[in-house]
C-alpha cells in the first residue's frame, strides 16, 4: 500500500481537483460536438493559458482554510468547525474574484449565513442537492487523524451549511470518504464496491451532533428517513457506474451513462467514471471529464481530486502543475496535509 507521506497524496488531490476544474471551465455549457470544435481531439486538449479556475477551487480552498482554523483550535467538532468556515464561506461570497459564475444556492446560503442573528441550518436550501458541496469537500477526506464519526459528520456539515438536501449530504460523505480511501491506497477496482458497502451501512444514520435539527426543515417524518433518501439516490447511480464500467467506451461520453453532473449524485458518479476508466492515466481522465456534455469544470474537478489522491503530486505534468491559479495556496495545503 502506498502512503500518504510518501506520494504526497493531499497535494495530488487538490493540484489534480484545481486542474480538472480549470480545464473543465472553458468547455462547461457546450455539448462534445462543439467542445470538439473548439479543442481539437479531446485526448489532446490543453491547458488554458492562463490556467484560470472556478469557484470549485475557490470554495475548496475556502474549505481547507475553514477546516485548518478548526483544527488549529483543538479536536474537530460541530462547534469549532461551524464559525471558521461560515467565515471562509461568507469571505468568499465577498470576494471579487467570486466571478466565476458561481452557484445559485452558494450565493443565496452564504448572503443568509451573513446573518449572525440566524442559526446556520435557516441559511441551508434544504431544497438543493446540486454538485457545490460535493466538488469542494475533498479537504475533509484529507484530513490526518480523524475518526470516522468525525470525516463523515464534517463532510456533510460543510454540504449542509448551503446544500442541506439529503442528497447533497450523503454525496459529499461519499466522496470524502473515496478520497480517503484512495489516500490510503485503496485498490481502485474495489472502490465501488467499498462506496456501495458505506452507502449501506450510513442509510439510516442522521448525525445530530453536527446537523442538528436540519432535518426538521423538511416533509420527513423523522431524521432517518430524511438522510435515507439522500443514501438512496447515491445507491442508485452508484448501481448505475457499476454497470457503466462494465459497458462505456471511452470515446463515448460519460454523462451519457452516469448524468450530467449537474446535481450531486450525478458529480461523483460521472468523476469516478471517467477516474476508473483510465486509472493509470491521469491526465487522460481529466481530459475525457473536461469533454462532456453536462458540468464540466465539476465533473473534472472531482475526476482529478480522485486520481490525484490515488497517485500522488506525481501524477500531474509540472508545467500543468505549476502554472495553475492558486497554486501557492494549493502546495501550502497540501504539504500541511502531506505530513
Amino acid at each position: 500500500m502506498t502512503t500518504t507521506l510518501t506520494k504526497r497524496a493531499a497535494t495530488g488531490t487538490l493540484t489534480g481537483l484545481a486542474l480538472g476544474d480549470a480545464l473543465g471551465f472553458p468547455t462547461e455549457f457546450n455539448d462534445v460536438a462543439s467542445i470538439l470544435a473548439k479543442c481539437g481531439p479531446w485526448r489532446q486538449m490543453r491547458l488554458p493559458t492562463p490556467a484560470i479556475v472556478t469557484d470549485d477551487t475557490q470554495m475548496t480552498l475556502a474549505l481547507g482554510r475553514g477546516l485548518r482554523a478548526a483544527m488549529d483550535r483543538g479536536l474537530l467538532g460541530p462547534e469549532k468547525m461551524v464559525e471558521p468556515v461560515r467565515r471562509e464561506f461568507i469571505a468568499w461570497n465577498r470576494s471579487p474574484e467570486n466571478n466565476r459564475a458561481p452557484g445559485r444556492t452558494c450565493i443565496t446560503a452564504c448572503e443568509l449565513l451573513e446573518r449572525t442573528n440566524l442559526p446556520w441550518q435557516e441559511a441551508s436550501q434544504i431544497g438543493s442537492k446540486g454538485c457545490g458541496a460535493n466538488m469542494r469537500v475533498a479537504p475533509v477526506g484529507l484530513l490526518q487523524g480523524l475518526s470516522d464519526e468525525q470525516r463523515a459528520g464534517a463532510a456533510q456539515l460543510q454540504s449542509a451549511l448551503t446544500h442541506g438536501h439529503p442528497t447533497a449530504l450523503a454525496a459529499s460523505d461519499l466522496t470524502a470518504h473515496a478520497v480517503r480511501l484512495l489516500a490510503q491506497g485503496a485498490d481502485p477496482a474495489e472502490l465501488v464496491d467499498l462506496l456501495q458497502w458505506y452507502a449501506h451501512e450510513n442509510r439510516s444514520h442522521y448525525h445530530h451532533r453536527w446537523l442538528g435539527d436540519l432535518w426538521t426543515r423538511s416533509q420527513d417524518p423523522t431524521p432517518e428517513h430524511f438522510i435515507a433518501r439522500g443514501w438512496d439516490e447515491c445507491l442508485e447511480v452508484l448501481g448505475r457506474l457499476r454497470g457503466a464500467l462494465r459497458t462505456v467506451s471511452p470515446e463515448d461520453d460519460p454523462c451519457l451513462a452516469t448524468g450530467a453532473g449537474w446535481i450531486a449524485e450525478e458529480a461523483l458518479a460521472t468523476g469516478l467514471l471517467c477516474f476508473l476508466l483510465f486509472v493509470d492515466e491521469p491526465v487522460t481522465a481529466l481530459r475525457r471529464a473536461a469533454c462532456t456534455s453536462g458540468d464540466s469544470d465539476s465533473i473534472a474537478c472531482l475526476t482529478g481530486a480522485f486520481a490525484g489522491a490515488h497517485l500522488g503530486s506525481d501524477a500531474w505534468p509540472t508545467e500543468w502543475a505549476d502554472r495553475i491559479e492558486y497554486q501557492g495556496e494549493l502546495v501550502t495545503l497540501g504539504a500541511l496535509w502531506d505530513s
